[in-house]
């Protein structure tokens, strides 16, 4: 699954990891370190031509904290359907959910590793 990525893309990566919005950052301080059910997570990572907000490679769990631009979007959902036919599952959260209730997002992604034991 894993493919090499351009240069253009890493470094845009680099961009995002060092200036995320801030439930991005609320997120990555309850996924980093294996602090979330021991799951390593990695935040802002370019894959098939995308950047994925947070991943997790053993559990094939990709976590992407949105905004109203991505409501109903065509985009999100073929980009989505690209990474579950490579048997990933796709967790969605608003920014607000994880501004206002990171507790309850974090018991679902929880779960959801708990899932696929990880």
């Amino acid at each position: 699954m894993r493919q090499p990525t351009s240069a253009l893309a890493r470094a845009r990566a680099r961009g995002m990891r060092s200036d995320p919005t801030a439930p991005e950052a609320r997120l990555w301080q309850a996924l980093k370190d294996r602090k979330l059910g021991g799951a390593k997570f990695r935040r802002q990572v370019p894959l098939k031509g995308y950047i994925l907000d947070f991943v997790c490679f053993d559990a094939k769990l990709i976590i992407e904290v949105d905004g109203g631009q991505h409501g109903e979007s065509r985009y999100d959902e073929r980009r989505d359907a690209i990474f579950r036919a490579e048997g990933f599952r796709v967790l969605r959260f608003w920014n607000e959910e994880v501004l206002t209730g990171i507790d309850a997002v974090c018991l679902h992604i929880l779960a959801e590793l708990r899932n696929t034991g990880e």
